[in-house]
């Protein structure tokens, strides 16, 4: 990045941050630095924030589609034609727009989520000009060359295959198509062997020339420029994108998982095992994500959780222990994850819902609480620092629906939260008895054990294309 270049980052992890680093003062406030919203008469929606401390511009767009726009059987769709969008356009070839991002020390990132797609960059504001070029040439003037699809494809699959030796790297893939079934939320974002050999070069381009629309589309500019100016060039950029209708995604609510369910996904040469245990999380508007962050700190978000204490720190049964939530525009999941020796498999289950149930018994106290609430207070400003994060952050409330309050109402949520809606998100949002296991691991010998946590265990193996039918595990 350039931002690198120019200033050393500090990296700060969550699990090394020192106490005294985490706490922020009694008296500190958060406040969002202001931005101007416009939206040119295409429809597309433009957000600006000056940010005049070093000379740098950053991007960041969201396309309001993702793979839950994938044509069914085509799971992966969204995320092949966000990757190719720089491989090629009617002015460049993939090596002709690199070597010019390069020759200009810029950045261009893209990628598809299960909500939306995502294009950030980066340019120093002396190179603005041709920065803009660069980053409206690949999503106004894509190509998607077969040979660069064919290439993307292959790798894509040869990426499954090595995920799945790896066994970690597919573990939530597996979790969220087992805990999910027919919902859209369970469908792998980046495809599978089975659907990446059903989409075609002209499969990729249909949805671009169906979802990237400037209605359809949110593009956030944070660094240092005029407003004014910034907006003239955006108009004479993308001013003649022409608009259109984008197809509505039905996204409705997922249903949690009655009673527990077990799927074991049978990897022989394993040494180890890879369990996640939860059920349906929040979304991303909740009105409890303030408190569910709060107490998810206490319990698996950070170093000295609860759940890494115990599996980690107390007991050494694992590296590192931790629990979730995947907050989307509907209800995401809610995990607890980590992994362990074969030999130690049940101990480690075990321990972990023994963690849990703990939790609901014994719940947290007024010093934990406080303890929770200067360290998320000290962490939140880190999220929020750089040209880039802010650009994301931007495009993030718009995306939701939400505004400069998340930021600003922040710290006053967290330091109004009180050990009653402590009890009330434990109840409510870390299910005991209504849960779902997906375990990697060698099915000879962690079988007979981990049938156990369900009344009925699926199996399917590692080697099989495919993560779960869409029945899932309701």
């Amino acid at each position: 990045m350039i931002l690198a270049a120019l200033t050393p980052l500090l990296a700060l992890s969550l699990f090394a941050l020192p106490a005294k680093a985490q706490a922020a003062s009694p008296s500190a406030k958060l406040k969002f630095p202001p931005y101007r919203k416009t939206k040119l008469p295409n429809g597309l929606t433009i957000l600006l924030m000056e940010k005049h401390n070093l000379p740098l511009v950053s991007f960041n767009m969201d396309v309001k589609s993702g793979s839950t726009s994938d044509p069914a059987g085509q799971e992966g769709t969204a995320s092949l034609a966000a990757a190719l969008l720089r491989k090629g356009t009617k002015t460049r070839s993939a090596e002709q727009f690199s070597n010019d991002l390069d020759f200009i020390g810029g950045s261009f990132n893209t990628g598809a989520s299960t909500d939306f797609t995502f294009i950030s960059a980066e340019f120093m504001k002396k190179d603005l000009a041709k920065g803009l070029d660069l980053l409206s040439d690949p999503i106004l003037n894509p190509t998607f060359p077969t040979d660069e699809f064919t290439k993307l494809v292959a790798q894509r699959k040869d990426g499954i295959r090595a995920a799945k030796d790896q066994a970690q790297g597919v573990l939530g893939t597996y979790f969220n198509a087992y805990l999910l079934g027919g919902h859209p939320y369970a469908r792998p974002t980046s495809g599978d062997e089975q659907s990446l050999a059903q989409i075609t070069r002209d499969a990729v381009a249909k949805f671009y020339a169906t979802y990237y629309k400037p209605g359809n589309t949110i593009l956030s500019v944070v660094g240092d420029f005029d407003s004014t100016e910034m907006e003239k060039a955006l108009a004479a950029q993308f001013g003649a994108w022409a608009n259109a209708t984008v197809p509505a995604v039905q996204l409705s609510a997922a249903t949690p998982a009655q009673g527990k369910h077990l799927l074991l996904v049978d990897k022989p040469d394993s040494t180890q095992t890879y369990f996640r245990i939860g059920n349906l999380g929040i979304a991303r508007t909740s009105p409890d994500r303030v408190y569910v962050n709060v107490v998810n700190t206490l319990f698996g978000g950070r170093f000295t959780s609860m759940i890494n204490s115990a599996l980690r720190i107390q007991s050494g049964l694992t590296y590192g222990a931790n629990s979730a939530f995947d907050e989307r525009k509907a209800a995401g999941p809610f995990y607890i994850n980590t992994y362990t020796r074969n030999a130690t498999t049940e101990k480690a289950m075990d321990m972990a819902l023994d963690v849990l149930k703990q939790f609901h018994e014994k719940g947290i106290t007024e010093d934990q609480l406080t303890s929770a609430k200067s360290y998320l207070k000290g962490q939140y400003p880190l999220r929020i620092e750089t040209s880039d994060q802010l650009a994301s952050q931007l495009t993030d409330l718009e995306f939701y629906g939400l505004d400069a309050k998340e930021i600003d109402d922040f710290y006053p949520k967290v330091d109004a939260m009180t050990m009653a809606d402590a009890r009330r998100v434990i109840d409510r949002y870390y299910p005991l008895d209504n849960l779902v296991f997906v375990v990697i691991g060698k099915a000879s010998e962690i079988g007979p054990v981990v049938k156990k946590y369900a009344p009925d265990m699926d199996t399917r193996s590692i080697s099989e294309p495919g993560y779960w039918p869409a029945s899932g595990a309701h």
